[in-house]
């Protein structure tokens, strides 16, 4: 009975995992067949560009060797459960587990993308707990390129005597990342600075991978028709290659350190242009630690809190009024910079991955957040409406805020109990073809705005800052940016600011007010639970003292 099972379960993969390995080895002879077509030397083809190859066939066949693997173990674990069954449920996290530990592995072993693609699906706020728990492990950092190779990419795109431009160049990388590695120099007038330089033959090595990903994301939806994989990994393929663009993170970054110019707690390095190409990027070298490095911030004297504070409002300004998204905040692209006296700024570095929202789209998204924080439930199924997702805009309050659309519970707080069970059995209801049609229907701007959350929110938990002010700062900005659309002219601008600043205002008495509500209902149960007990306990003593004496006068 098991073999048999077990023969049911894997033929069905086998088809399209034959499918894929023939086309990927077919997509990887047409990305090298170039060099061939062009005359490349015989020495050169039997060398560098067929090591490439082989490289990308060891790759693609890894990758192909741990999905299917994956596959297997979902269809056999959870074969012949009744979904939504206790037995599944109690099983799904198990496989989910499984799964996470073999693409954390593919993603050590493949490096590259692979990993880059490790660290996307674990900022997915949709993913199963389990793959955001273990591929969040993922560091972005490999073993250094060899420095001729490096130097190699800066005579190419600079110019034969282009080091001969720096006073200094550290050959020893002090960061080395998936697509570069970034090393410390001084120009001739002792400017401190970072230079980023791409390793070569990154684009050919994208494509093979990203041709070996795409069908293997197919074969996954043939298998499994519920699960469908187009969006998210249209977005990575997108977020990936506007970072191989250095011209593009240069111009990024110059429109990212105008929207905070007068924010003198954001800190933008500066580009050199003279000294910037598509493949090496120069900038103005700024100091301080990660974000989340707790031992430096305690040693600094810096606030915790008030850094995950200015962290939260400073995306909360880009997504709610600037409209021009940071796409890859994990700490490694923030610092902090200590400036004496217990003050600091944030050092925003990595500016690749940008998504510029859609003008009506942020409007939107300004007002959702509004309405999740009034818990105005019209308001959230008509944004939810405009969003393409129809019914399933009732979840936003627990994606964002931790609360269902009925959830009496005050703003920042947990659910309670009873709200728990609830919404436990109305997601056991949902299947994946359900959960798939929700982040299919999702605008591209808004799983932009989910990975960003998701690792906002990580960071500021880590810093001790509290759920709550996330939540207020969001709502904050977010009235920001509908007051800035209404009062588009910049004479007007003060006026403008004046007005959204009294109506947050307004929302936060709201709020407060509610939250002082729930305290004194909080306070009057827990007075009620106090006297509940008292009265028993004296019930209890009274009977224990009446028993007594009716033993005592029964025994006289």
């Amino acid at each position: 009975m098991a073999a048999s099972r077990l023969f049911k379960i894997s033929a069905k993969p086998r088809a399209p995992l034959r499918l894929a390995a023939g086309a990927t080895f077919a997509a990887l002879v047409w990305h090298t067949s170039p060099s061939i077509l062009s005359g490349e030397s015989t020495l050169s083809l039997s060398g560098e560009t067929i090591y490439r190859a082989f490289d990308g066939v060891a790759r693609a066949s890894r990758a192909i060797y741990a999905i299917s693997s994956i596959v297997v173990d979902y269809k056999y674990s959870l074969w012949g459960l009744p979904l939504g069954s206790s037995d599944y449920r109690s099983k799904l996290p198990e496989v989910h587990l499984r799964a996470a530990k073999k693409l954390l592995k593919l993603c050590e072993a493949n490096g590259g993308f692979y990993v880059k693609a490790g660290q996307f699906v674990s900022s997915l706020r949709h993913v199963p707990k389990e793959y955001s728990l273990i591929l969040s492990s993922l560091q972005d950092q490999v073993n250094p390129c060899n420095i001729n190779d490096i130097k190699e990419v800066i005579f190419k795109s600079l110019g034969e005597d282009s080091l001969k431009l720096f006073r200094s160049f550290d050959e020893k990388p002090i960061a080395a990342a998936s697509i570069a590695q970034v090393h410390y120099g001084t120009l001739r007038n002792n400017q401190e600075v970072a230079i980023k330089v791409q390793y070569p033959d990154l684009e050919q090595r994208m494509k093979i991978d990203f041709t070996t990903m795409a069908i293997l994301s197919k074969s996954v939806s043939m298998v499994f028709p519920g699960y469908k994989f187009d969006q998210v990994l249209s977005e990575f393929k997108r977020t990936i290659s506007l970072e191989l663009d250095f011209i593009q993170e240069g111009t990024n970054s110059e429109r990212a350190a105008r929207n905070f110019k007068k924010n003198k707690s954001i800190r933008i390095p500066r580009v050199y242009w003279d000294l910037t190409t598509s493949q090496v990027l120069t900038m103005e070298f700024c100091r301080g630690s990660k974000v989340d490095d707790l031992e430096f911030l305690k040693d600094s004297g810096v606030n915790t809190v008030k850094v995950a504070k200015a962290l939260i409002e400073a995306f909360a300004e880009m997504i709610f009024v600037h409209g021009f998204v940071h796409g890859d905040p994990h700490p490694g692209n923030i610092l902090v910079s200590v400036e004496g006296n217990k003050s600091f700024s944030l050092v925003l570095l990595d500016h690749g991955i940008y998504r510029e929202l859609d003008e009506q789209f942020r409007l939107d998204y300004c007002k959702l957040w509004k309405a999740l924080i009034l818990l105005d439930s019209q308001n959230i199924i008509n944004v939810g409406k405009r969003f393409g997702v129809g019914k399933y805009s009732k979840y936003f309050p627990v994606i964002f805020t931790g609360r269902t659309l009925e959830s009496k519970s005050a703003l920042g707080t947990q659910m309670s109990t009873e709200e728990k069970k609830s919404l436990k059995r109305e997601l056991q209801s949902l299947r994946m073809e359900d959960i798939s049609s929700f982040t299919e229907s999702l605008p591209p701007e808004f799983l932009s705005i989910l990975r960003t959350d998701g690792l906002l929110s990580s960071i500021s938990s880590k810093l001790g800052a509290p759920r709550r002010m996330r939540l207020l700062s969001y709502a904050k900005y977010a009235i920001y940016g509908l007051a800035t659309h209404s009062y588009s002219n910049p004479d007007k601008y003060g006026l403008s600011k004046f007005r959204a600043n009294m109506s947050y205002l307004q929302l936060r008495a709201y709020i407060e007010f509610m939250a002082f509500l729930f305290k004194i209902k909080d306070f009057k149960l827990s007075i009620a639970v106090k006297l509940k007990r008292i009265l028993r306990e004296f019930t209890e003593v009274t009977q224990f003292i009446y028993d007594v004496m009716v033993f005592s006068l029964g025994t006289l």
